[in-house]
């Protein structure tokens, strides 16, 4: 079987994932299906999304403010769950990385928006559970410790020194 970069891969298993959703079909049923069995981290993709799929979605709805998975765009829903999966359970493939292919997806095969709102969502999921400390710190108000920030332009001496 001929080598697949990732980003084959992860198109793959959108187009996977894709076409179950339309026949009404599990994901492990159409990778049954196949005359030719997919590149490994493709399946990989579609068994993670279909086994982890409850925790995933509730993790998306968490952060997809004013927006139900099921009014989603379906590409956009799919490539938010690939890159969800990825992010909690392929710890040695970047953040950034993942984010970035989940946004080239959703550009390529939905809308330019789709782009943004797939990088705003996933970029609160990648905060909340690949870096713990990032996560709670946005949840916490700003303490003596640290100073709230302020829009107020720096104070600069005049030329004088005064």
């Amino acid at each position: 079987m001929p080598t697949a970069s990732r980003h084959e891969s992860r198109e793959r298993a959108l187009s996977l994932l894709y076409e179950a959703e339309a026949k009404g079909i599990t994901p492990s049923a159409l990778l049954e299906e196949l005359p030719v069995p997919a590149h490994p981290f493709a399946v990989e993709l579609v068994r993670g999304v279909e086994e982890h799929r409850a925790g995933i979605d509730e993790l998306i709805a968490r952060f997809a403010i004013d927006w139900k998975l099921e009014r989603m765009a379906v590409v956009d829903r799919l490539v938010l769950r690939i890159a969800a999966f990825e992010l909690l359970e392929r710890p040695d493939i970047p953040v950034g990385a993942t984010i970035s292919e989940a946004v080239e997806l959703a550009k390529t095969y939905s809308t330019e928006e789709s782009g943004r709102f797939v990088n705003g969502v996933l970029a609160s999921v990648a905060a909340q559970v690949r870096d713990p400390v990032l996560a709670s710190d946005s949840d916490r108000e700003a303490g003596p410790e640290r100073p709230a920030r302020t829009d107020e332009e720096p104070v600069w001496p005049n030329e004088r020194g005064c």
